[in-house]
């Protein structure tokens, strides 16, 4: 635990506020969105709460923050994926399946991400002012642009329209996903006990390499007509 002194200038400030942020980050690597209270947070960070709470409001806006920042983490590296596998003048459905293919493997690899988009609605934005969730959601806008203009690049039979709806709808299923791909414990005893019922299980990587396909080819099967 690292003790503070109060903040007296900007620059102090601002590592206070990183320190929140970091060790907020750092508890995400261990345990489940769910898990983190502010309490802990506190006391791993070494500030009282009530000092927590004078750089940001509550738990919840610490998390839609590295919530944030995990999807600019993230849109880096798509960028690169999509560019590395995504073959220029294929046909544009099999362009589509490789797009697919690359969403669903990339978030995959980010679960702490996946798991702040499925909390995103139900938890995070719950327990913040107007003025959090206004900041919030002009960034949130910044970054499917972000992912408009990537997608573009690679599938411009898509307008711009039908490209902002895929890159909407790839968080909201992502979210709904991750969250029915990672049950709890008593689903998953129920689950390893009845082999029918294993049938059912989801898998969040297959399940949303499936979903965007078909998603995309609607898109791409509208656009054409």
């Amino acid at each position: 635990m690292t003790t503070f002194q109060r903040a007296r200038s900007d620059e102090q400030r601002e590592i206070r506020r990183r320190a929140i942020l970091d060790t907020a980050s750092a508890m995400l690597a261990e345990m489940p969105v769910s898990q983190v209270s502010l309490n802990e947070l506190s006391r791993r960070v070494g500030l009282a709460k009530s000092n927590v709470l004078r750089y940001f409001e509550s738990r919840e806006a610490v998390l839609l923050e590295l919530l944030d920042v995990a999807l600019r983490e993230w849109l880096e590296q798509y960028e690169a994926e999509l560019t590395a596998a995504v073959a220029p003048g294929t046909p544009p459905t099999r362009r589509a399946r490789e797009i697919a293919a690359v969403t669903a493997e990339t978030l995959a690899a980010r679960p702490v991400l996946c798991d702040l988009i499925s909390s995103q609605a139900a938890v995070l934005e719950r327990n913040v002012s107007a003025e959090v969730a206004a900041t919030y959601k002009h960034s949130t806008i910044a970054n499917v642009g972000i992912l408009v203009r990537i997608l573009g690049t690679h599938l411009p039979e898509l307008g711009e329209e039908d490209t902002f709806q895929f890159g909407a709808a790839t968080v909201l299923v992502a979210g709904s996903v991750w969250t029915h791909a990672h049950p709890s414990a008593a689903m998953l005893a129920a689950y390893e006990a009845d082999p029918e019922l294993a049938a059912i299980r989801l898998d969040f990587t297959d399940t949303m390499r499936g979903a965007l396909e078909v998603f995309l080819r609607g898109l791409l099967a509208r656009a054409a007509d």
